[in-house]
């Protein structure tokens, strides 16, 4: 009794002040949507964009630069032009391609606790990815290192929340004939959730898998036979599929690994101007990656991608979290849904530092993502500057927000302790309830423990130094990245996965494939 007093003499509390003999545990890994998917268009409309994607597919068709995408389609009928590079799908094609893309795809990862099922009303979610620079309160904003990216996978792994490793931030100083031996070993040794491999030729991707199988010690066969990793495809848009990216759908669909491909598609600049637009537009290129997948290697595990979201018309940058972003991704979720494939969506901010316009920009793309019902939502957190930047502080106040998603997904209890009439009949009119049975017995875990967010009251957070969640969030990463040990099943890997790379840094590496 006298502990739960003391909460309310002394005011409200934060992490600072939570008592040490909490005993709350949570599981964030697996993850199931509560809420029912929200609408953007009626069913005949949804329809309407299908059937005028399959239409710009046959009618129009779209620009594929690698030769053996090509020749994959010329073979199963479509119809192809080598001088303008132009390939028209037939909706038969697509359709049947379709009924042979996987409704749930299993995904093993380094450890079984950690594997994670890709399928409609599965939730999971991923790190802001593929930025060039990164950010944080100390350093400032710089090009990306090895030791950064390093640094965001040890944060990563110590979140549940963020169940699948990502691309983060570029190491620009690893040479990019080098650079995947780094990314993917980062990966490999210091966490055991789901690697991203990125799709830059299939040199580098094959030393990849290798890698994985290394790693995981699996022959090849058994390698082939079940999902290990997974990249993500992004078309050109409008309407065209560029050599790295038809090539990395080839690669992996060929290998058993799941794609996740995903046009890439603002309205007003690279979609017309109209959500409705930019949806079929999107939709259009996405079945056509689906398509080639699916020609490739029948099964082969592929999610369906949306990343729509509008310019300012002004300057014609993008931006994210906004009224028709939100919209965007509803629209893609009802498309998913009529397709019945596992999707992809995408979070993020605009913003340029993580202030107040960063956090109410990417919550809303995460809300968009939940109520559209998106199965997996790749720069749920750390993203700015449309992707040119990740940050540190970023990623643990958007954590804050993604575990919260996560704490919905929990049953909450609605048996007769948990209503709670005898708790009721024990407290006087005018009285209080933190002494009463039914809250001693559950005042230890019957809450969500802030990560960053600050519950004292004025008082003492001014006594404690006026700090703000983003200045807090400096404190929690570097702490988590002092206090990291990596697991010991994915450090086991490192003297193997070393020889490797060396042996084939002597042999020059893989350039990227352009």
């Amino acid at each position: 009794m006298n502990e739960a007093v003391a909460v309310q003499r002394g005011g409200r509390r934060g992490r600072g002040g939570a008592s040490s003999a909490t005993i709350r545990k949570v599981d964030y890994h697996n993850l199931r949507s509560p809420f029912t998917p929200q609408r953007v268009f009626s069913d005949d409309r949804v329809a309407a964009i299908h059937n005028t994607a399959l239409r710009v597919l046959e009618d129009l068709g779209i620009r594929i630069l690698l030769p053996e995408a090509r020749a994959i389609f010329a073979a199963a009928d479509a119809l192809v032009d080598e001088e303008t590079q132009m390939v028209r799908i037939g909706r038969d094609l697509v359709t049947d391609a379709l009924a042979a893309a996987p409704r749930s795809i299993h995904c093993h990862a380094g450890v079984p606790d950690r594997d994670v099922t890709l399928e409609l009303g599965v939730m999971t979610f991923i790190g802001g990815s593929g930025a060039p620079n990164v950010t944080d309160r100390e350093r400032g904003r710089r090009a990306g290192t090895l030791q950064d990216f390093s640094d965001f996978v040890r944060l990563v792994q110590g979140f549940d929340a963020l169940q699948i490793q990502g691309a983060y931030v570029e190491p620009q100083d690893v040479d990019i004939r080098f650079r995947h031996y780094a990314v993917t070993r980062a990966q490999l040794t210091l966490s055991d959730k789901l690697p991203f491999v990125f799709a830059r030729g299939t040199p580098q991707v094959e030393d990849g898998f290798e890698m994985i199988r290394l790693a995981r010690g699996l022959s090849r066969d058994a390698f082939r036979s079940s999902v290990h990793c997974y990249t993500v495809i992004n078309t050109n848009s409008p309407r065209q599929l560029d050599i790295p990216m038809a090539q990395g759908i080839i690669d992996f669909a060929r290998a058993g690994q799941v794609s996740i491909i995903t046009p890439f598609c603002l309205a007003g600049a690279m979609a017309p101007i109209t959500v409705a637009g930019a949806l079929t537009l999107q939709h259009a290129e996405a079945l056509a990656g689906i398509t080639l997948a699916q020609l490739a290697r029948r099964g082969a595990p592929v999610v369906y991608g949306s990343f729509s979201s509008n310019v300012d018309m002004k300057s014609g940058a993008p931006a994210f979290g906004t009224p028709e972003h939100v919209k965007a991704t509803l629209g893609a979720g009802q498309l998913a849904r009529y397709l019945g494939l596992p999707w992809r969506s995408g979070g993020g901010s605009a913003a340029n530092v993580s202030d107040a316009q960063a956090a109410h920009e990417s919550q809303f793309a995460l809300w968009g993502s939940v109520l559209a019902g998106a199965t997996v939502c790749i720069h749920a957190a750390g993203w700015l500057e449309g992707g040119l930047s990740v940050s540190f502080e970023k990623l643990v106040t958007d954590l804050e927000a993604l575990q919260t998603i996560a704490e919905l997904c929990r049953e909450t209890p609605g048996d007769d302790n948990a209503i709670g009439f005898d708790a009721i009949a024990e407290v006087q009119p005018g009285g209080h309830f933190f002494a009463a049975a039914h809250t001693m017995s559950r005042y230890r875990d019957a809450f969500y423990e802030p990560l960053v967010a600050d519950w004292q009251n004025f008082g003492n957070w001014t006594q404690s130094g006026s700090r703000t969640a983003t200045e807090r969030a400096t404190d929690i990463w570097k702490r988590r990245l002092a206090e990291f040990t990596p697991p010991a099943s994915a450090a086991m890997s490192t003297e193997t996965l070393d020889a490797f790379i060396a042996r084939r840094t002597a042999e020059g590496g893989a350039p990227p494939v352009s």
